[in-house]
């Protein structure tokens, strides 16, 4: 290790922060075993077999990136689904295909969820709900409400497998114009938590420990950096549970 490379990530010179969005187009969408049957079920559109499709998945697998390319097909709207409350859902369901993200921060939205769900279906539109959980699990109350979700088609996304946090790591660093050893991408694949936005957030903090040491990126810069944010993480949680 090199006298540079000893220096801890917090002491040394700031450096701009200039995050870039994350691409959510069909050519930044990679498919593995993980995603696969899901992404040829949005392929199929409009040759689905029921108008509302449950897209469900773990925090950062990438259901809202296949849902906006679902969306960006089939030129759909997108809502939040904690924002459903307030929406004209009349007008909601006439306006054409929407995409419905986060069903578990619906909240008190269910009466509003079940007009919708059939007013789209007698308009002939088309929804997609995404969500980490099944229905079952997203503490609904109104009985025909889950009745027709749980009719309603669900693909599963996985938690990405090895090639995805390979090749969404190596597209990352393309983004960036960062140059690394392939062993780097290895190192990070291995450790990381299996998430795209775990996958991010590591590309985004290697680029800038890269620049505040004015470095080229090494193994070990990768493993400083992967320490510190799993160090982050643990005192956010001790925080919580201080405050708890």
């Amino acid at each position: 290790m090199t006298a540079e490379e000893k220096v801890p990530l917090r002491s040394r010179q700031l450096t701009l922060e200039l995050p870039l969005a994350p691409g959510f187009g069909p050519e930044d969408f990679f498919v593995s075993g993980s995603n696969e049957s899901a992404y040829a079920m949005v392929e199929r559109w409009p040759a689905w077999p029921d108008p509302v499709l449950i897209i469900k998945g773990p925090r950062g697998s990438g259901k809202s990136h296949l849902g906006a390319i679902w969306a960006a097909k089939a030129g759909a709207g997108i809502l939040p689904a904690a924002s459903l409350g307030n929406a004209e859902i009349e007008a909601l369901a006439s306006s054409g295909p929407l995409l419905l993200e986060d069903l578990e921060a619906l909240g008190p939205a269910q009466t509003q969820l079940f007009h919708l769900i059939n007013l789209i279906r007698e308009s002939g539109a088309a929804l997609v709900l995404t969500a980490e959980r099944p229905p079952d699990a997203w503490g609904l109350g109104i009985a025909d409400l889950l009745s027709r979700l749980r009719l309603a088609p669900c693909v599963e996304i996985g938690a990405p497998d090895d090639a995805l946090m390979r090749a969404v790591l190596v597209k990352l660093l393309i983004d960036r114009q960062l140059v690394v050893d392939i062993r780097v991408v290895d190192y990070a694949a291995l450790h990381l938590e299996r998430s795209l936005d775990a996958a991010r957030i590591f590309i985004e903090a290697l680029d800038r420990e890269a620049l505040a040491r004015k470095s080229r990126i090494t193994r070990q810069m990768a493993a400083d950096v992967l320490r510190a944010l799993l160090k982050a993480d643990a005192d956010d949680l001790t925080a919580i549970d201080e405050k708890g």
